[in-house]
């Protein structure tokens, strides 16, 4: 097995243009576990960890462009206020040395539809940029993933930064696995209530064979919040944004859950989901936005 270890953006690009079949490496928590196992046998790798372009966010204006190689741990303790949604995934995410080591980057490049990034980046209209010899791209986190732990990524591209709009109200994330800590999930579900535009977006994770958005169910709870009052929502809109919610995934029986118990866990999460972010919004001063 060859490997490469690029110190420059430009570096990496050539690098993958010339080999399109390396295996990108940046936290290694993925592609190092595969290869442990003997599930994969990549010819190269190419490793993205000397590449300090990779390694740094920015935020501009109401966005942030987080660059791929920016960990989990950086994510919670430097941009907990700007992307809470996706900074409470992160705190999910295995253990503290899996976050010390992963990225959001490294995670949509494995493109596995139980994620933890997935379902926040989805849930506020995230975009994936896209990099090679041959140009830049922006692609939105809803169309980023083609089927399981595939993605729209061509063979010479690398995964250079997410944008990522900035929170104007709560963002919650959820999850079900078989414990708290370094565990897969078995369902997953990312809120975020937008006062301002009067939207809510959704994310589900590892119920579908890609990470999807909950459509149905944000255009739903959008018309069915109280924006203005901050009026509690009512049990039956609770119930009926879980029934969308579920409704818009397709799981599977697996080794960590049966589809069914799928279903009944992405309900539950979404009701509790939207519960603790309309708590937060009635309560805090993120009503002003509306």
């Amino acid at each position: 097995m060859d490997f490469q270890s690029p110190t420059t953006w430009a570096d990496a690009l050539a690098a993958k243009a010339e080999h399109p079949d390396a295996v990108p490496v940046s936290g290694g928590t993925d592609v190092m576990v595969e290869i442990n196992f003997g599930h994969r046998t990549p010819p190269r790798l190419l490793d993205l960890t000397r590449v300090p372009e990779l390694a740094t966010w920015e935020r501009d204006g109401d966005r942030v462009r987080l660059g791929a190689g920016v960990t989990y741990a950086r994510v919670i303790t430097e941009l907990a206020r700007e992307l809470p949604g996706l900074a409470v995934a992160a705190r999910t995410v295995g253990s503290p040395q899996i976050r010390n080591r992963g990225t959001v980057g490294g995670n949509l490049g494995a493109a596995s539809p139980a994620g933890d990034s997935h379902p926040p980046l989805l849930a506020t209209g995230a975009e994936i940029e896209l990099a090679s010899v041959r140009g830049e791209r922006r692609v939105a986190a809803a169309e980023f993933y083609t089927g399981p732990k595939r993605s729209v990524l061509a063979a010479d591209e690398l995964i250079a930064a997410v944008h990522i709009p900035v929170a104007t109200g709560p963002q919650q994330f959820c999850k079900v696995g078989t414990r708290n800590a370094m565990v897969i999930s078995v369902t997953a579900f990312a809120l975020a209530l937008q006062p301002g535009a009067r939207t809510v977006g959704t994310g589900i994770g590892s119920a579908a064979p890609t990470p999807r958005p909950a459509t149905d169910a944000a255009a739903f709870l959008a018309a069915e919040l109280d924006w203005d009052s901050g009026a509690p929502v009512g049990q039956d809109v609770l119930h009926e944004f879980g029934r969308l919610v579920r409704d818009a995934a397709a799981p599977i029986d697996d080794v960590r859950g049966s589809a069914a118990y799928r279903l009944h866990a992405l309900a539950v999460l979404a009701r509790r989901a939207l519960t603790w972010a309309w708590d937060e919004y009635r309560t805090t001063d993120t009503r002003s936005a509306a």
